[in-house]
């Protein structure tokens, strides 16, 4: 990866939806140039993909919380994450080292509802144990500086 290849994700980072003209301008190459990059930082899996960032709180679920999950002895875990993608609350996910299996992070209306999800997942997902707490706001952070570790 060389400079122009770092300066191209800084501005995918920014705003993924410009496009290969509005990148060339920016970095003095040719847009074809800057597409062929583009396709080479995702096939070297550099750049993951493009995807639209949504809202919960603009949908009617103000209400999110990270919990961190214990799962029961002998759940499968590939059956766990797979079955994550069954409760529409669940809007993000990690397996993790250390005390807990996983942490999630989920997008609820109100507590009823977060109530609900945790009954189901305990019952249908194989949850032992599970400690939430409530997130008062995101915080941005700009990523790109990994660029430059690079």
């Amino acid at each position: 990866m060389d400079d122009i290849d770092r300066s191209l994700v800084r501005l995918l980072e920014q705003d993924a939806r410009r496009t290969y003209h509005e990148l060339s301008k920016d970095v003095r190459l040719s847009a074809n140039t800057v597409a062929d990059r583009v396709r080479r930082l995702r096939a070297s899996g550099v750049v993951r993909g493009f995807r639209a960032e949504v809202d919960p709180a603009a949908l009617g679920r103000a209400l999110t919380m990270v919990s961190d999950i214990r799962l029961r002895e002998h759940v499968d875990r590939t059956a766990f994450e797979h079955g994550l993608r069954s409760v529409p609350q669940v809007v993000a996910g990690a397996r993790l080292t250390g005390e807990y299996d996983y942490q999630l992070r989920l997008a609820c209306v109100d507590p009823a509802e977060f109530e609900t999800v945790v009954d189901l997942l305990k019952r249908d997902h194989g949850v032992r144990e599970l400690r939430s707490r409530l997130v008062l706001h995101d915080i941005e952070v700009d990523a790109s500086g990994l660029l430059d570790l690079a």
